[in-house]
């Protein structure tokens, strides 16, 4: 399909620069399968739910991704940005850097920001290798344990570009763009829809009878990047690592065969879940990476409700949202949630997508 087709007209004025507070105050839109839009709250999320459905979270951290230090051992020394995005071993990332233009393979860059103390006060990292568009592998001096907490030592969490470039990233930030849900490090995005949820969110959720369970998949870069192509068959999603356990795959399709609906917080949920679904909609433990790019056209086998943020025009996640929901529908929803005032993004509003049928 043509990309040009996921694109709409979205002031900078809806989007959001801070969550809401309380997490579940945020507004949701409801979108049903007959294309009705319903202004409700996260907070009503239990009343639009039934007895044995059962919610599937992501549990992933957003680790201190975001590095900033200077290249060494030269004449100059340009101040440079690095973003990390792929753990490859115990000593080695692949990230996006800026400028990228000012490495080559063999340079030195030397982490570190002042007030801060890690180790010998900095963190050196060898430039092995770059690819594309800013892309550069990274072979740090620290190993294994030793650079993980240096770089939560050193990093601040990477706030997608469409926030950090209208503030400054601050210390509220480190537990705004967390999930309740987060304990395995490993995202340098956050899986957004589970920013909605507090305790007492949940609370309501197991007294109206619906499971909650939890699967991981490391959010990656790949989530920032338009999609540039003209046709979505051109388009190469980056592959991010996920696992969804023995015990959650036998609960989910359990809970399903009774009649319970498989609801995902959150795109990156949906992804995983798509992945690891049989052709008959069973559920399978998994365990690795996935690449699934998700267009209108898409056989869903596993997800009946969606529950997830306000995406970026002609981004991987407003095709996915459209393949769900319909893409008029989709354009429909948008609009009024535009109109409406709804916030986008990261730190924006929700939507409950109920799948279309047909």
């Amino acid at each position: 399909m043509r990309t040009d087709l996921f694109d709409f007209d979205l002031p900078a004025t809806s989007i959001a620069l801070r969550p809401a507070s309380p997490r579940d105050s945020a507004r949701m839109l409801v979108v049903q399968g007959d294309g009705v839009l319903r202004d409700r709250s996260v907070a009503d999320l239990p009343r639009w739910l039934e007895p044995g459905d059962q919610l599937v979270v992501n549990d992933t951290k957003v680790i201190c991704a975001q590095l900033k230090g200077r290249r060494i051992g030269r004449e100059t020394e340009p101040r440079i940005e690095a973003t990390l995005i792929k753990r490859l071993d115990g000593s080695r990332w692949r990230a996006l850097v800026k400028p990228a233009r000012k490495l080559a393979p063999g340079d030195i860059v030397r982490f570190g920001n002042e007030g801060k103390v890690c180790l010998l006060g900095h963190l050196d990292a060898e430039v092995e290798a770059k690819g594309e568009e800013g892309e550069i592998t990274l072979s740090f001096s620290f190993h294994g344990p030793t650079l993980d907490q240096a770089i939560e030592d050193l990093g601040t969490p990477p706030l997608p570009p469409y926030i950090a470039s209208r503030r400054t990233p601050d210390d509220r930030d480190a537990a705004d763009y967390q999930t309740m849900f987060a304990v395995n490090e490993g995202a340098v995005a956050a899986p957004t829809a589970g920013l909605h949820f507090t305790p007492e969110l949940e609370a309501a959720l197991r007294g109206r009878g619906v499971g909650l369970h939890r699967l991981t998949l490391h959010v990656g870069a790949g989530t920032f990047l338009p999609v540039k192509v003209e046709e979505t068959t051109e388009h190469r999603m980056h592959a991010e690592w996920g696992s969804i356990s023995s015990d959650t795959a036998a609960a989910l399709n359990t809970a399903r065969a009774k009649g319970g609906r498989i609801v995902a917080v959150g795109t990156t949920s949906l992804r995983l879940l798509e992945s690891a679904a049989r052709e008959d909609g069973t559920i399978q433990p998994f365990e690795g990476e996935t690449s699934i790019f998700i267009t209108p056209g898409y056989r869903f086998r596993a997800v009946d409700i969606l529950l997830t943020n306000f995406h970026l025009p002609r981004s991987t996640l407003f095709m996915l949202v459209s393949a769900f929901s319909g893409l008029e529908t989709m354009k429909q929803a948008y609009a009024h949630a535009i109109s409406a005032g709804y916030r986008f993004y990261s730190y924006g509003d929700a939507c409950l997508l109920f799948r279309a049928r047909g």
